[in-house]
């Protein structure tokens, strides 16, 4: 099953974080810590950096690396000061005209009561609201997983890149199969029907390019895999900031207004179609 083969890599337990994605292409990484209210989520890694001499800010989900790390990042699942803490990012980026770059590995948003209690999903709205109308070019990159709002909390951009081994989903396969046929086992045959990897995002003008990783997944061989995301930030960054930034905007604003489409079918009773609605 090549979607679950995929799913399977982007989740290879020795695939680069963004921590190390970061540490093998910028030249500086300046981290900024905390939500602005006393919180600091370790899911979200935030800073000023230098990338093949861009300028930029950086937002990023980090699952860590090791059990400790993993089990205090919760897999790479932000709470909503996460997400606060990725605004702070989003908003500096604004007040020193740098783009923003985004790196997403993340299952998707922590489900727990205590975020829920934070207001999770306030946390997450807040943050699409904020990107759809910051003046700064923002790129986006999917290194890894790519899940429902806590990919998408970080994941509106102008361009939107994904590693050829990622995956972009509004639900974890093992998600869909209990909701869908009520066993996760099925979790396989639910990544084919989903449509989420790179080159089915690509076909369907929801992503903009695609970023090769070496044989056998980015795991197999870090330094080439970061290699190929600076040559990717380089070219990409260097085309969006020569775009004015009101035509940045009402570019931002077209892309996302013309994701998805809709059908009206006629109504069909015994097997015969009514008028149209």
């Amino acid at each position: 099953m090549r979607a679950w083969k995929t799913v399977q890599l982007a989740r290879h337990p020795s695939r680069p974080t963004a921590r190390e994605l970061v540490g093998m292409t910028a030249e500086y990484l300046f981290e900024l810590r905390g939500d602005g209210h006393g919180r600091d989520d370790r899911s979200v890694l935030a800073g000023v950096a230098s990338i093949a001499g861009h300028r930029l800010v950086l937002a990023a989900v980090d699952r860590g690396r090791g059990a400790g790390e993993r089990r205090e990042r919760r897999q790479g699942m932000p709470l909503p000061e996460g997400f606060l803490k990725a605004r702070r990012a989003f908003a500096l980026a604004a007040k020193l005209g740098l783009p923003l770059l985004c790196l997403l590995d993340t299952p998707g948003a922590f489900p727990g009561p205590e975020a829920e209690e934070g207001g999770q999903a306030r946390a997450i709205s807040g943050n699409l609201a904020r990107l759809l109308r910051l003046p700064v070019p923002i790129l986006v990159v999917i290194t890894g997983e790519g899940g429902s709002g806590g990919a998408l909390a970080l994941g509106l951009g102008d361009t939107v890149l994904m590693m050829e081994n990622a995956y972009f989903s509004v639900i974890t396969p093992e998600g869909f199969a209990s909701i869908i046929w009520k066993d996760a086992r099925k979790a396989g045959e639910a990544a084919e029907l989903l449509g989420l990897t790179a080159a089915d995002l690509l076909r369907l003008e929801l992503v903009d390019g695609i970023i090769e990783e070496p044989g056998g997944g980015a795991h197999a061989d870090p330094v080439s895999a970061a290699l190929n995301l600076r040559r990717a930030v380089e070219e990409h960054l260097s085309l969006l900031k020569g775009v004015p930034v009101p035509a940045l905007l009402q570019r931002r604003r077209e892309r996302y207004r013309r994701l998805g489409h809709f059908v009206e079918l006629e109504e069909v009773r015994d097997g015969r179609p009514l008028a149209a609605g």
